[in-house]
C-alpha cells in the first residue's frame, strides 16, 4: 500500500505537467483571472482605507480578518453541501459569480460601511467556491500528482495575485491616483473568470461505489475525518495564526517610505516568488517529503518575520517581501494535499470546509492581533509575535509526522488481514 506520506514520485519536468488533468489547469486559469480583479482591489484598499476614509490600523486589521474569517465560515457549508449533492462545480460557479458581481460595489462606495459590506459579500462568494473547489481538485488529480495538482492551481492563482497590482500600478499612473477609476477596471477580469469556468470546467460524475453522506457536519462523520485530519488542521491553525493577513506588509512598506503610486509592487513581488515556489514545491511534496517541504516553508516564514524586524528601510521590506512568498508556495498547497491525503473520498469538501474554518477564526485573530500590536508597539512586535508562532507551529510537525506514520500502518494491517 502507498504511504500518505510517502506517494509515488513525479519529477519536476514537462511529463508532469502533460500528466496534469485539463480540470486543473481550467481551474488554474479562472483562479488567475479572478486574483487579477481581487488584487488590483486588494493592493490599494488598505491605503484607501487609511488615507482616504480615515481608518485606524486596528480598524484595517479587523476588516481584514472578519473578510477572511467570513469566507472561511462559509466554506464549512459549501464544503458540507458538495458532499451532500455530491456536485463541486454547482456552487464554484454561485461563488465566484457572487464574488464578481460585488467587484462594483468598491468603486460607489460613500463610506467605511460599504466597503465594510463590499468585502463581506466579496468573501461571501470565496467562501462559497472554495471548499467544493479543492474537493474537486482533489477528486480529479491523480494520487501520485495530488501537490502537483494543487501546486499548479496555486501558481496559477498566485500569477493573477502579481498581476493584478502591476495592472493596479499602471492604472494609477495613467489616472493620475484615481484609486476609484482602477476599483472600476477591476470589474473586467472577475468576468472573465466566470466565463471561463461555466465554459470549460466540467462537472465530474459521483462513482456509484462513493458512500452517500447524509448530514456531512455530523459529530459522528466529523469523527469520521480522523486523528490524522485533525492533527494536519491543528499544525495549519497554529500557523495561520503566525501568518496575518498581507495588508500588514503593505502597510510596512508604506511606513518605510514607499509612494503611494508604488504601493501595489508589495503585493507583486511577494506573490512574484510565490507562483514560482508553489508548482515546484508541490511535485517535491508528492515526492515523499510533504512534512519536510512544509518544515521549510515554516522556517522561511520566521525568517522573513526577522528580516522585516531587523534589515531597515526599503531594500529590507522587499527581501522580506521576496522571502514570505517562497515560504507562502511551500505551505498553502501542502496542507491542501495533506488534507486530501488524510481525508475520506466521500467527505472531502466537509474537510476543507473544517480546514478553513479553522484557519479563518486564525486570520481573524491574527490580524486583529498584528493590528493592535501595531499600533501598541510598532511594526517589529507584530513581526516578532509572528515568527515565534511559526516556531511553534513548526515544533507541531513532530507529533503530526508520528500520526501519519501511525494511520499509515493501520491501513498496511487492515490491507494485509
Amino acid at each position: 500500500m502507498t504511504d500518505i506520506s510517502k506517494p509515488a514520485q513525479p519529477k519536476l519536468d514537462r511529463s508532469t505537467l502533460r500528466r496534469l488533468p485539463r480540470g486543473i489547469w481550467a481551474l488554474g486559469f479562472v483562479s488567475l483571472w479572478m486574483d487579477i480583479s481581487s488584487e488590483m482591489i486588494h493592493a490599494l484598499l488598505p491605503v484607501y482605507l487609511v488615507t482616504y476614509m480615515g481608518a485606524s490600523m486596528v480598524t484595517v486589521g479587523f476588516i481584514e480578518g472578519l473578510a477572511e474569517a467570513i469566507a472561511a465560515i462559509t466554506k464549512v457549508f459549501s464544503g458540507a453541501l458538495s458532499d451532500w449533492l455530491g456536485k463541486r462545480k454547482f456552487l464554484a460557479v454561485i461563488g465566484y459569480g457572487l464574488a464578481a458581481a460585488t467587484k462594483p460595489i468598491f468603486p460607489l462606495a460613500p463610506t467605511i460601511g460599504w466597503l465594510i459590506g463590499a468585502r463581506f459579500i466579496d468573501r461571501v462568494g470565496k467562501g462559497i467556491r472554495g471548499a467544493p473547489r479543492d474537493a474537486l481538485i482533489a477528486d480529479i488529480s491523480p494520487a501520485d500528482l495530488r501537490g502537483a495538482s494543487f501546486g499548479m492551481r496555486q501558481a496559477l492563482d498566485t500569477v493573477g495575485a502579481f498581476l493584478g497590482p502591476v495592472i493596479a500600478v499602471v492604472l494609477m499612473w495613467m489616472t493620475a491616483d484615481n484609486i476609484p477609476l482602477v476599483f472600476w477596471f477591476a470589474v473586467i477580469p472577475g468576468g472573465v473568470a466566470v466565463l471561463l469556468l461555466v465554459t470549460l470546467v466540467p462537472e465530474p460524475g459521483r462513482p456509484a461505489d462513493l458512500p452517500t453522506v447524509k448530514s456531512p457536519l455530523s459529530l459522528h462523520e466529523l469523527k469520521r475525518l480522523g486523528d490524522a485530519f485533525w492533527w494536519v488542521v491543528g499544525v495549519a491553525s497554529v500557523f495561520t495564526l503566525a501568518r496575518f493577513s498581507e495588508t500588514f506588509l503593505i502597510l510596512k512598506a508604506h511606513a518605510e517610505g514607499a509612494p503611494t503610486g508604488l504601493i501595489p509592487l508589495v503585493l507583486v513581488v511577494m506573490n512574484i516568488f510565490y507562483a514560482f515556489a508553489a508548482y515546484p514545491a508541490g511535485v517535491l511534496s508528492d515526492n515523499g517529503t510533504r512534512l519536510r517541504v512544509l518544515a521549510f516553508g515554516m522556517g522561511l516564514l520566521i525568517l522573513a518575520d526577522l528580516v522585516f524586524v531587523l534589515v531597515p528601510g526599503l531594500a529590507g521590506v522587499f527581501i522580506g517581501l521576496a522571502i514570505w512568498g517562497v515560504h507562502m508556495g511551500f505551505t498553502q498547497g501542502v496542507f491542501s494535499s495533506l488534507v486530501a491525503d488524510t481525508a475520506p473520498v466521500e467527505l472531502r469538501g466537509t474537510a476543507f470546509g473544517m480546514l478553513n474554518l479553522m484557519t479563518g477564526v486564525m486570520i481573524l485573530l491574527a490580524s486583529v492581533i498584528a493590528g493592535v500590536l501595531w499600533d501598541k508597539v510598532g511594526p517589529q512586535g507584530t513581526f516578532l509575535a509572528g515568527a515565534a508562532l511559526a516556531t511553534l507551529a513548526l515544533f507541531g510537525l513532530i507529533p503530526l509526522r508520528r500520526v501519519l506514520h501511525r494511520k499509515n500502518a493501520n491501513q498496511d494491517d487492515a490491507e494485509n488481514t
